[in-house]
């Protein structure tokens, strides 16, 4: 059901739920694709040594950094991130996700509700 007033959501009342195609890696929905008109937006936490398996998929990414630092391939491109680092990816690219510190990794993944390629 799409949202038509407000909601507020904190991060910490949202369980955490495995990532599939990853290891030691979860995911908050905050504003899920099938409630937001727009954009659904996620909060991912890696634990150190976390990964997200290579995958693409037809809808762009926008990513802020939170907290940790989180090593970003892109196609053939490797991108390190730190916290206040944000980084677009276009739709149908290939990319995954390490966690390459020593503590807990956590950042903001916003994706459009509808694909974008």
């Amino acid at each position: 059901m799409v949202l038509k007033d407000v909601k507020v959501v904190k991060i910490e009342d949202v369980e955490p739920v495995p990532v599939e195609q990853g290891e030691k890696t979860y995911i908050r929905v905050l504003f899920s694709v099938s409630e937001a008109p727009t954009y659904s937006m996620r909060i991912f936490e890696m634990e150190p040594g976390g990964h997200i398996y290579a995958h693409k998929h037809p809808w762009e990414h926008e990513i802020l950094v939170l907290e940790g630092r989180v090593r970003i391939r892109v196609e053939d491109k490797v991108f390190d991130l730190e916290p206040g680092t944000a980084i677009f990816i276009p739709p149908n690219r290939v990319h995954e996700y390490w966690n390459v510190g020593s503590s807990r990794a956590r950042f903001v993944c916003v994706i459009p509700v509808r694909p974008t390629a």
